[in-house]
């Protein structure tokens, strides 16, 4: 009974503190998940962002030896833009996927579970409780699936009743014995749009995702993108939500609650061009504060010039070939080099044509070389 009381108590605090939904799940092992794990790996479906083995992903204990349950908390965020700025042939724009909207949600996330964390911690001074959002080992959506905060649909986020899949998940095991939650059922039935949906086929049956094929997961590499990748991306230059976009469950979900996530229409729709050659110092000053900055600007600028060349933007070839030129970074050259071909124009072949004479890096020879295709193609046609 002590528990129970101490359960509504935490549900009540969490309402005061901005948090959406709190669920509670016992802190087994998440059988199933470790066998779809081991799947994954055997099929080379993995990101390598993920963190620790499969046994600390799916055995909580490993991670908190007192473990007895685990508390799992959801916020939503918005989906649509207020004064969402046009991208126009003089102004092309680029496009940060909704979940890099405002502020970083690691930090927001952390924030309202500390302070559940504190508020445990003064009613039960011996409880022994761990905090994770989205970096530690254990998958929050196995999590929130087993603590009935939504159900994992097709494409492998958990759909809400209330938000949609527009939600960040995070969790705190902890020693206290909690009775756990029901977990939903299953939403999805026979619809597969997220399925039919997915530009590259990243979404596989049975709900489960090649992150190797996963445009979220292609735009923060730092490497060339794969050839068969390129033309997909469109002016993505972070992350991806075409599949949640098609999903039922998501018609006319838009949620303003918490200010942290409310859009800089700058930021999340950036102008394309003075990407190309924003300095450190200025990337950390404008992107710093929201999580599509992780991996840094060099990911975002290859994005960028593979968005210009989707666009055929014809003002961006003279700042594209000074990048191309004198930039340092051998993938920044090399793309912008594929892009310029791809835009198309004379003053572009002749700068690949030029630029080929001088660059000493046999991968951006290959993509100066791929760009100048596009000229070989445009002959044919």
């Amino acid at each position: 009974m002590r528990t129970e009381k101490l359960k509504q108590e935490i549900k009540d605090y969490a309402k005061e503190i901005g948090i959406d939904k709190i669920g509670f799940a016992a802190a087994d092992v998440f059988t199933e998940l470790k066998e779809r794990l081991r799947r994954q790996q055997e099929l080379e479906y993995q990101s390598g962002f993920e963190k620790g083995s499969i046994e600390e992903r799916t055995e909580p204990q490993r991670l908190l030896p007192e473990a007895q349950s685990i508390i799992s908390i959801a916020l939503a965020y918005p989906t649509r833009m207020k004064n969402a700025p046009k991208s126009t042939k003089e102004e092309r724009r680029g496009l940060f996927a909704r979940a890099s909207w405002g502020m970083d949600y690691h930090d927001v996330l952390r924030n309202r579970l500390e302070k559940l964390n504190a508020f445990i911690l003064e009613r039960v001074p011996n409880a022994v409780n761990k905090v994770m959002v989205d970096t530690g080992e254990l998958s929050d959506r196995a999590v929130a699936e087993r603590a009935g905060i939504g159900f994992s649909g097709k494409n492998t986020s958990i759909i809400t009743p209330e938000y949609g899949s527009f939600v960040y998940l995070g969790e705190m095991i902890t020693n206290i014995p909690f009775i756990p939650d029901e977990p939903i059922e299953d939403g999805c039935g026979d619809c597969r749009k997220c399925l039919d949906a997915c530009p590259t086929g990243a979404l596989i049956e049975g709900g489960q995702l090649n992150a190797q094929r996963c445009i979220a997961f292609l735009t923060q590499t730092k490497d060339y993108l794969p050839d068969e990748f390129r033309t997909k991306i469109g002016n993505r230059v972070y992350g991806c939500d075409t599949c949640q976009q098609v999903c039922p469950k998501n018609k006319g979900i838009d949620f303003h609650i918490h200010p942290e996530f409310e859009p800089d229409p700058d930021i999340s729709k950036p102008k394309l061009i003075p990407m190309l050659r924003i300095s450190n110092r200025e990337f950390k000053e404008k992107f710093d504060y929201i999580s599509g900055s992780w991996r840094g600007k060099k990911p975002l600028q290859r994005n960028a010039l593979i968005a210009l060349g989707h666009y055929k933007d014809k003002t961006a070839v003279e700042e594209m070939i000074e990048v191309m030129k004198k930039d340092p970074r051998p993938v920044i050259r090399g793309t912008a080099a594929w892009s310029l071909g791809k835009i198309g124009t004379n003053q572009a072949f002749e700068a690949i044509k030029e630029a080929m004479k001088f660059e000493k890096d046999e991968q951006v020879l290959v993509e100066m070389e791929k760009g100048l295709e596009f000229n070989k193609e445009a002959s044919i046609l």
